[in-house]
């Protein structure tokens, strides 16, 4: 399927990259507000044609649009591209809103387009592992969980990071959907939430100086609630100068304890430990442990092939968007709040139909 990829930044390398390699997907134009960043990737990436949105959107020849800007913007590109006939995969969050979110799946469904989302790390062959271990019963029944996301903040690395202080932007909405969708894919949809939330600074600065305004909570405190009677606490921070917990999930159940690595990446090691801590390493069931960002667009393409539904889909990232919209609902509140969506538990990943293992 051809592919016009709009936003050119820092995160569209791997996207390229891996796009441009496999079979299912061709890319074809690639445009950017920044014409010339748009240029400067389709020299490097060996993209036919790059320009402006506009010219991208009005290209007959792009079936899918691969939306890699800021979250502010996804649902304004994500409407464009469906009101042009397009297929639209988005980096995550769908939205910054559950109602623009719930305005763009509308827009697609009347169009007759699907609509996809990252994070697509759930499909890798840590996640997958644990997924299928926890199938097979190897902890029991799941009872409860634990994740983490310390970190001391993005400006401290990202060259351009004011909005990840911006609404659309903290913790939460940032690094929290590879953990809600790696959880969702683990667990099934998320009942009910209670949270706390807190700004740990009024001001951040970057390493040149530069002052940037935080506007959203920058360490927030969870507990999710799942359909299947689980419960997992979850922290996100910026607001953590250093910490020894490692980022991953940890799932409790009535027999053992399973462990994946952090779901930002797609590879392992995916621990289990019975009683005791007796721990052992999983062999990874699936080959896609390298950083695969693209996987699900590819997944995606085969699905809407073969007629069947996408599993990083705009229903699963819509739910995701709801439970993190709610955990900031109830810490506002200081209330447990019901989750008002749901989704299905996304089938079981191997592999791709028509390409090599990675």
């Amino acid at each position: 399927m051809r592919i016009g990829v709009i936003g050119c930044g820092k995160i569209s390398s791997i996207y390229f990259k891996n796009l441009t390699q496999l079979p299912q997907t061709e890319v074809v134009r690639c445009a950017d507000l920044d014409v010339g960043r748009a240029k400067e990737a389709a020299s490097r990436f060996g993209v036919p044609a790059a320009g402006t949105v506009d010219e991208l959107l009005d290209d007959p020849s792009v079936d899918l649009v691969v939306n890699l800007t800021i979250p502010a913007a996804h649902v304004e590109v994500g409407l464009a591209a469906v009101r042009a006939g397009k297929h639209v995969y988005g980096e995550k969050p769908l939205a910054i809103t559950t109602a623009s979110a719930r305005e763009l799946l509308a827009e697609a469904s009347t169009a007759g387009v699907r609509v996809g989302s990252a994070p697509d790390t759930f499909l890798g062959a840590g996640l997958q592992t644990a997924r299928a271990l926890l199938d097979e019963g190897a902890i029991g029944t799941p009872l409860s969980g634990a994740v983490f996301m310390l970190s001391p903040g993005h400006e401290h690395w990202h060259p351009a990071p004011d909005f990840y202080y911006q609404p659309g932007g903290g913790p939460l909405l940032d690094m929290g959907p590879y953990y809600v969708t790696g959880l969702i894919s683990l667990l099934g949809p998320v009942a009910a939430v209670s949270a706390v939330a807190t700004s740990g600074y009024a001001t951040r600065r970057t390493p040149q100086g530069r002052e940037i305004r935080v506007e959203v909570p920058t360490h927030v405190a969870a507990v999710l609630e799942f359909e299947g009677g689980a419960s997992v606490t979850a922290t996100f921070s910026f607001d953590v100068p250093a910490s020894t917990i490692p980022h991953g999930i940890e799932i409790y159940g009535s027999d053992g304890t399973l462990v994946v690595d952090d779901p930002n990446n797609f590879g392992g090691p995916v621990l289990v430990g019975g009683r005791g801590a007796q721990w052992r390493e999983e062999a990874l069931r699936t080959p896609w442990s390298a950083d695969s960002r693209g996987l699900g667009v590819a997944e995606m393409v085969e699905a809407i092939e073969a007629g069947r539904d996408h599993r990083a889909s705009g229903a699963l990232a819509n739910h995701v968007l709801d439970v993190m919209e709610t955990i900031h609902t109830a810490a506002e509140r200081g209330a447990r709040l019901p989750v008002a969506s749901t989704c299905p538990r996304p089938a079981p990943f191997t592999g791709l139909d028509a390409s090599p293992a990675r």
